[in-house]
């Protein structure tokens, strides 16, 4: 089920999973798994990008499905499902058919008050949209995917593949699961519990320019810019922009940019197997001693040690990590 303006991605990366695993071969026959795009109403159904997708089924009989998947859209168009399509919800989960939310889809099955005191997946992006819409609901966003018994959500983007790999090996095993990542050229799968890819930072610092700096850091972790061009790309002499960063952050600009490195260097070696080498090269530091020795002022703790630690996972709701 599409919402108005659904997210293409995560709806073709799980679907293409069901078509590749569902054949013998190479054929996009519905042997094993058989899908259906449901909507009450005949019109086409308009993705974010503008493509559109036919329906190929209206509402089914909900105790014929194994799941009822919803695909989310965007979130400040309108309440994305008809009136029809949350009663439709209702009665699956009624009927027992376990419901998946994809992207913001988790929103949907949240308004139809169907994910009550359940903790629902969101990307880090719509965290605070979330708890906005649902005060005190139990939310996470440090994670791909969370199966609660028949209720699952999904971050969406390219989690959407990873929890359509879980769903296919658990049902039709392994080698069909493997099957349709490795034709769709993507790595090894990833686990719901492993963390979404690191959020951008400075969404509640106050200054513009400060904003718009760390955003420029943010994007260019692995080739640090120098700091004199940064402050040119906004309109700022390095002096201005240094002031500025002293009174938002209490740091110099060089210092800020340090420590994101460092945080993207600790979120790597949480969440990949990469040598600490790579990471040190992937983090903008061209010497591996000294690269070491700034992790473990700002972590506490050195890097080939770090690993078996486990997370220094961000506050996903998005605080700062300069203090």
């Amino acid at each position: 089920m599409l919402a108005d303006r659904f997210t293409l991605a995560p709806f073709a990366l799980f679907v293409d999973h069901l078509r590749l695993a569902g054949d013998e071969g190479d054929r996009s026959r519905p042997i094993r798994c058989v899908w259906h795009v449901m909507s009450a109403a005949e019109a086409p159904l308009r993705a974010s990008c503008g493509v559109t997708v036919a329906r190929t089924a209206p509402l089914l009989d909900p105790r014929t499905l194994d799941y009822v998947v919803v695909v989310g859209g965007l979130l400040h168009t309108g309440r994305g499902v008809d009136a029809a399509t949350l009663d439709y919800l209702r009665a699956a989960a009624a009927a027992g058919t376990k419901l998946i939310g994809l992207c913001t889809g988790s929103f949907v099955l949240a308004r139809a008050g169907l994910m009550q005191s359940r903790p629902v997946c969101v990307s880090w992006l719509h965290h605070a949209d979330f708890l906005r819409e649902f005060p005190g609901h139990p939310v996470v966003a440090d994670r791909l995917f969370l199966v609660d018994g028949d209720r699952i959500t999904c971050a969406g983007g390219a989690g959407a593949a990873d929890l359509a790999t879980f769903l296919v090996e658990r049902h039709l095993g392994h080698a069909a699961a493997q099957k349709s990542r490795q034709v769709m050229q993507l790595d090894e799968a990833r686990t719901g519990e492993m963390a979404q890819p690191h959020p951008p930072v400075g969404g509640d610092v106050a200054d513009g320019f400060v904003r718009r700096a760390l955003l420029l850091m943010e994007q260019n972790l692995s080739r640090p810019l120098p700091i004199v061009q940064i402050a040119a790309r906004l309109g700022l002499s390095p002096r201005q922009l240094e002031r500025r960063f002293q009174t938002a952050l209490r740091q110099q600009p060089a210092e800020a940019y340090r420590a994101l490195r460092l945080r993207y260097a600790r979120w790597l070696l949480d969440t990949t197997t990469r040598s600490v080498t790579e990471i040190a090269l992937e983090a903008g530091f061209s010497d591996c001693a000294h690269f070491s020795r700034q992790f473990k002022a700002l972590h506490g703790v050195a890097p080939t040690r770090a690993r078996g630690q486990g997370g220094a996972r961000a506050d996903l709701a998005g605080p700062r990590v300069f203090d």
